[in-house]
C-alpha cells in the first residue's frame, strides 16, 4: 500500500513517469544453512519482492500512457552462484525470472523492461550495506577460502566494492534506454561479460552429463 501511495504522489507531482528504476537491494553473508528464517524473507522482501511491488504499482500508470521503460537492476550473481551468497543469489535469480516473464507481458502496452546485470562497483555494497548470518564453525574454511578469513562480519565501512565507478554504469544504462533495438539484458561493468560467461559455460558444461542434452 505505502509503494502504490507513493507511486501515485509521484504521477501527480511530475505529471507521468518515463523510467522507474528498482535498485533496493544489499548482500547477506551466510551459508544456506546459517541462515534464519528472518533473514531469508528479509531479503527476499527488499531484493525481490520489492520490485516486484514497484512494478506492480506503476504498470497501470505506463499503460495508461502507452509507454515507458522499467529497469531492475540485478547482478552478475543472477547469472551463477557463489557459496555463502545462496540467499542473495535466490533473490536476484527471482528478480530475473519474473522480469523476463514481465517483459513479454508488457510489450505490447509498449512497455520495455531491462535487466541490468551489474559486476563490481565503487560502492559499499560489500561494507556497511552487507549483512551476516551467525557463523557455524562449520564453515570456516570455506570463508577463508572466499575471504581470507573465516571471521565475519568484516568491519563494516564504506570501503568499495568495486573498481568501476558507479557514474560509469548510469551512463551505460542511458545509452542502454536511448536505444530501440535495445535487449533485455545490459551487461555494465568491465569484469560483467566474463563473469556470465564463466557462469553460463558451467551451467552448460554441467547439462551436458545427460547425453539427451544437445
Amino acid at each position: 500500500a505505502a509503494v502504490v501511495e507513493a507511486v501515485d504522489a509521484a504521477v501527480a507531482h511530475f505529471g507521468q513517469l518515463d523510467v522507474v528504476v528498482n535498485n533496493a537491494g544489499y548482500g547477506l553473508v551466510g551459508a544456506v544453512e546459517e541462515v534464519t528464517e528472518a533473514e531469508a524473507r528479509e531479503i527476499l522482501d527488499t531484493d525481490l519482492l520489492g520490485a516486484m511491488w514497484v512494478s506492480q504499482a506503476v504498470l497501470p500508470h505506463l499503460r495508461a500512457r502507452g509507454s515507458g521503460h522499467i529497469v531492475q537492476v540485478s547482478t552478475v550473481g543472477a547469472v551463477g552462484t557463489m557459496p555463502t551468497f545462496g540467499l542473495y543469489n535466490a533473490a536476484k535469480w527471482g528478480l530475473e525470472g519474473f522480469s523476463e516473464a514481465l517483459a513479454a507481458e508488457v510489450t505490447p502496452f509498449g512497455i520495455r523492461v531491462t535487466i541490468a546485470e551489474l559486476g563490481g562497483f565503487d560502492t559499499d555494497w560489500a561494507g556497511s550495506s552487507m549483512r551476516f548470518a551467525d557463523p557455524l564453525d562449520a564453515y570456516d574454511e570455506l570463508r577463508t577460502s572466499i575471504f581470507g578469513s573465516p571471521v565475519v562480519p568484516w568491519p563494516l565501512t564504506d570501503e568499495p566494492s568495486g573498481d568501476a565507478l558507479p557514474a560509469g554504469a548510469a551512463a551505460a544504462l542511458v545509452a542502454h534506454l536511448d536505444r530501440d533495438d535495445a535487449p533485455l539484458r545490459l551487461l555494465v561493468g568491465e569484469d560483467a561479460p566474463e563473469h556470465v560467461a564463466l557462469a553460463l559455460a558451467a551451467r552448460r558444461a554441467d547439462y551436458e552429463h545427460d547425453p539427451r542434452f544437445r
